[in-house]
């Protein structure tokens, strides 16, 4: 088996049936299957897979098991010799990963890749530009939501210099798109860590490719439509920043001494406030 890719779904009804459709598409000549983990979804993602896409290998959770947790449980029924992480709102493009396996061929330095991630218009898409290692004070603007006020801080984290014409080497790539090998994958112990719910396990995955000798590897030879995080928008401002610093506080706290991690624990429950007035105040206004 050439590629195993695994998606992680929750309420995707929407998006599900054209990410499929896509992989299909976008295997002409290479052998492959496709894995999915459902997080518990309430919508009709489970009945739109198993009654068009029989082929799909479908596990279903009893709960929302976050994002690395179930994604290793796809890796660990998987076959391929490359491994993509690929989330439900992602279309690929006709043939694109069969590129991208016979690119990953020719690069064995490379432990993951990622491709150029497109908005619905065939622009590159900022938000999903590749990052590099965050900083306590740059996550400390975004835990006070203040960086409008101080946007030249977050410059260097967001890599505002990144052109997404050139292939080069990246410290983390979005989790939307990953495609690793699989000897990379099982050296690293399954790879994704389970302390995650969900934020930041790509980086952290990154940053274990890295540290284990392996390179991460942005490339434009294939180009993928990012809808990003259409799930998301479902859920309110206190459940996002929760779990985005919770897994904050987690990277920080494996990656980095005290006496940085130590801030971010301070600056959380704030964070947590304004994430709550900010929703009642939605509430209120809608």
């Amino acid at each position: 088996m050439d590629l195993s890719i695994i998606t992680v779904t929750w309420n995707a009804e929407k998006e599900i049936g054209r990410q499929i459709k896509s992989v299909i598409s976008g295997c002409k000549n290479i052998s492959f299957e496709q894995i999915i983990i459902d997080n518990a979804s309430k919508d009709k993602t489970i009945e739109i897979i198993e009654q068009d896409f029989s082929q799909v290998k479908l596990i279903k959770n009893n709960k929302n098991t976050g994002f690395g947790f179930p994604n290793n449980q796809g890796a660990k029924i998987s076959t391929g010799e490359f491994l993509l992480f690929l989330n439900p709102d992602m279309q690929v493009k006709e043939g694109s990963l069969d590129k991208m396996v016979e690119w990953m061929r020719k690069h064995p330095e490379v432990g993951l890749a990622s491709c150029k991630l497109i908005d619905e218009q065939g622009n590159f898409n900022v938000e999903a530009r590749p990052r590099r290692f965050p900083k306590v004070w740059e996550m400390l603007v975004l835990i006070f939501k203040i960086p409008h006020l101080l946007p030249q801080i977050l410059n260097n984290y967001y890599m505002k210099d990144f052109d997404s014409n050139k292939e080069q080497e990246v410290p983390s790539v979005r989790g939307s798109f990953m495609m690793m090998r699989r000897e990379v994958y099982e050296k690293l112990g399954w790879a994704f860590d389970p302390r995650y719910f969900i934020w930041f396990e790509d980086v952290d995955i990154c940053r274990e490719v890295w540290q284990a000798g392996y390179k991460v590897v942005y490339t434009p030879i294939v180009s993928c439509v990012d809808f990003i995080g259409q799930s998301f928008k479902k859920r309110a401002n206190y459940w996002k920043q929760k779990n985005f610093t919770c897994s904050m506080l987690t990277y920080f706290q494996k990656w980095e001494p005290w006496y940085k991690w130590i801030w971010i624990a301070i600056a959380r429950p704030f964070g947590l406030v304004l994430a709550w007035i900010n929703d009642k105040i939605s509430n209120l206004s809608g």
